[in-house]
């Protein structure tokens, strides 16, 4: 036996045993649990025209409630949702607010994401209609800035939300990401 084999044979015998465990680990997708869902309420739209080929607006954030397993309080009014409206159904969006946890902490929100539907249904969630969510997709990527103590652990996950426009306000729930 060569010393090339021999070193083959005692790498192969030191890493094998920790093929499965790494095949199995990349095999397994993060989970998502839900840490809490904002209802936030909304004003009518500020329309700022078509500029560089989106329709523009912005979304003014009323107020709101806070409630699930992780985080209880509401939405502090003077946030909002800056849109960009592509003509192939893609609505960018840039949310930023502020919550305020039941024990008084203030926790801002930036929010990132994109709403993408049909023309029509597009046409039926900007007339205030009540649209059933599954027929259009509306996805966020949450981060949040806060202060050290009870609500750090926001700070140290990451967040994936879903949307549903109502008429009068907008439900969002939030996931946090094993």
């Amino acid at each position: 036996m060569t010393d090339h084999s021999r070193r083959a044979i005692l790498v192969t015998g030191a890493v094998a045993p920790l093929l499965p465990a790494r095949a199995a680990a990349a095999e397994t997708a993060p989970g998502l649990t839900l840490a809490f869902t904002a209802n936030v309420t909304v004003a009518p739209a500020v329309e700022h025209g078509m500029i560089d080929g989106q329709r523009k607006r912005f979304i003014p954030i009323t107020g709101g409630t806070v409630a699930g397993p992780k985080l209880r309080g509401m939405v502090l009014p003077g946030g909002g949702d800056w849109q960009a409206i592509h003509d192939d159904g893609i609505t960018e969006v840039m949310a930023k607010y502020a919550l305020k946890a039941d024990d008084g902490t203030v926790i801002n929100v930036i929010n990132p994401g994109i709403r993408v539907a049909t023309p029509d249904i597009i046409a039926r969630i900007a007339a205030g209609e009540d649209v059933d969510p599954s027929l259009y997709y509306f996805r966020t990527t949450p981060r949040f800035e806060v202060v050290k103590g009870k609500h750090d652990w926001l700070r140290r996950k990451v967040f994936v939300a879903r949307g549903i426009r109502r008429p009068d306000h907008v439900v969002i729930e939030f996931f946090e990401v094993s």
